[in-house]
């Protein structure tokens, strides 16, 4: 009798959903909060595991940021600290058995986790969607987040134990089309390729950069700056490209870069060719010229840069 009275307990309250739900909310937080410091600056080391570059690629895109202006920027996985946030304090608060599972406090905190993971999944598809087609680059953070999403989204449904099914398919469903259209919306706005035509005119002039710099980047632009070490780029050079975005969007804004193309903007075609400049993109360091992309810290390494160079 007693044995049956303890199954019947345990089959109206699971514990270990709970548990597990903290469990994977935690390492999110980690994982996204980790993101957010380097972001602002605040933590130095990130290692990445994979293809070099590749999730400095992806959070640097025009899709790992939701605001940037010229003082401050909100990342997207701040979006991400709120979400694993949320659902740590909702799991903790349910595990400390503080409310009745029959209570409707429970019940409405269960539906929180629910719908919450679900809107993380659903979005985390859609970012795994434009990491692998668009960027097309690989982050292991982004992956591990999408994972964890997904795996919090089902265990809620284990463990809130819901009396009808239909309710959940429906706002289930609502939740999935909501996030889904808004995240497409948002998508299609910040895709750079979209803009493109925008750019266009008579002037010839480089493409725009779409990535983020973080405060590592401007602070070493700026000491190029100060230290006239230039860059000679041209406005077709796909290469060049590729270096100012390594750099970002405020970055750039800081580096001194001199156009060679004759029929470029502003160009300085005759100075460029003084320097014997043959290919793009080039830089001039200590009267030496050294062509083609240089990874930031290479580029640290040969100006002899003695700042924080976590880039």
């Amino acid at each position: 009798m007693a044995l049956k009275t303890l199954k019947s307990k345990n089959k109206k309250d699971l514990k270990w959903p709970k548990i597990i739900i903290a469990i994977l909310s935690t390492i999110g937080l980690v994982d996204t909060g980790s993101i957010t410091l380097k972001n602002w600056g605040l933590f130095n080391s990130l290692s990445c595991p994979g293809i070099k570059n590749g999730c400095e690629t992806v959070l640097n895109s025009p899709w790992g940021t939701l605001f940037d202006n010229s003082q401050f920027n909100i990342p997207l996985s701040l979006a991400g600290v709120i979400t694993y946030g949320s659902i740590l304090g909702f799991s903790i608060f349910l595990s400390l058995n503080l409310v009745s599972p029959k209570e409707k406090l429970n019940k409405i905190i269960w539906w929180a986790i629910f719908l919450i993971s679900c809107a993380s999944s659903v979005f985390s598809i859609l970012l795994l969607n434009i990491m692998f087609f668009k960027i097309k680059a690989y982050c292991f953070f982004c992956i591990l987040s999408a994972i964890l999403s997904i795996s919090i989204f089902i265990i809620s449904m284990i463990g809130a134990k819901f009396e009808s099914r239909e309710p959940m398919f429906y706002r289930g469903f609502i939740v999935f089309l909501t996030v889904l259209i808004g995240g497409l919306i948002w998508s299609n706005s910040v895709d750079p390729s979209n803009a493109i035509d925008i750019s266009k005119s008579t002037e010839k002039v480089s493409p725009a950069i779409t990535t983020t710099s973080s405060p590592q980047k401007i602070k070493f632009a700026k000491f190029l700056s100060d230290n006239n070490i230039k860059m000679f780029s041209a406005y077709w050079c796909p290469h060049c490209h590729d270096q100012k975005q390594i750099f970002g969007k405020k970055a750039v804004k800081e580096l001194s870069i001199i156009e060679c193309a004759q029929d470029g903007k502003d160009n300085q075609y005759k100075l460029c060719r003084e320097k014997q400049i043959e290919g793009f993109p080039s830089w001039e360091i200590n009267g030496e010229i050294y062509s083609g992309v240089k990874d930031l810290n290479d580029l640290a390494i040969m100006t002899e840069y003695d700042g924080d160079s976590n880039f």
